[in-house]
């Protein structure tokens, strides 16, 4: 190119504009048709929700294969961002991109397990099992440590035993409500995933 002659570039010129001049006045080939395929999605059951990352709460919307009858077992296939979602506009940073990896994973548990008190063992138990657990052993500790009234006989129903670190991924609304829950108990160490 750098070897090119005024003739030469004059030459090359002229070409360009007489080719775009003919394709301008509908002298080109027409346009190549692409294969029509079914596209992988066409079948699925979309669902929206909300990464469970971080604070950022981007939405997603996953896509699932199967009814989850004995013959079509219920399967996440495809996860993407929400172009409809206020904050993440259909973007997805790196985790949220792989969130699909996150639900496939031989590790992941999906259901409870406790280990009891100097064991060893994890062993599995119902969700029921879990809350009933959770609301009992709360319920006790509260019972022996509220604190109704400070050395000045002012009322301040405080619980300092126990603290709730509450999920980020969740709306506004449900972190409004987990705080009103939280705050009625008398529980004072409260904070949320967003800030850790």
């Amino acid at each position: 190119m750098n070897q090119m002659s005024r003739r030469q570039f004059l030459k090359v010129t002229g070409a360009t504009i007489a080719g775009s001049s003919i394709a301008a006045l509908g002298f080109m080939p027409a346009t190549a048709m692409a294969e029509v395929r079914q596209y992988k999605l066409a079948r699925t059951t979309e669902t929206r929700n909300t990464c469970p990352y971080c604070s950022v709460g981007c939405g997603l919307l996953m896509y699932g294969l199967g009814d989850g009858s004995k013959n079509a077992a219920a399967s996440i296939i495809h996860i993407e961002g929400d172009a409809d979602h206020p904050v993440n506009r259909g973007t997805l940073c790196p985790k949220g991109a792989s969130l699909i990896d996150f639900i496939h994973s031989p590790n992941r548990l999906k259901e409870p397990e406790y280990r009891a008190p100097g064991g060893t063992e994890w062993q599995k138990i119902s969700w029921s099992d879990a809350l009933d657990r959770i609301a009992k052993l709360m319920k006790e500790d509260r019972d022996a440590n509220f604190i109704e009234k400070n050395a000045d006989g002012v009322t301040v129903n405080r619980w300092l035993t126990t603290g709730f670190l509450a999920a980020s991924a969740a709306s506004n609304e449900v972190g409004y409500l987990t705080h009103k829950t939280v705050r009625s108990l008398g529980m004072l160490a409260f904070d949320n995933q967003a800030r850790v």
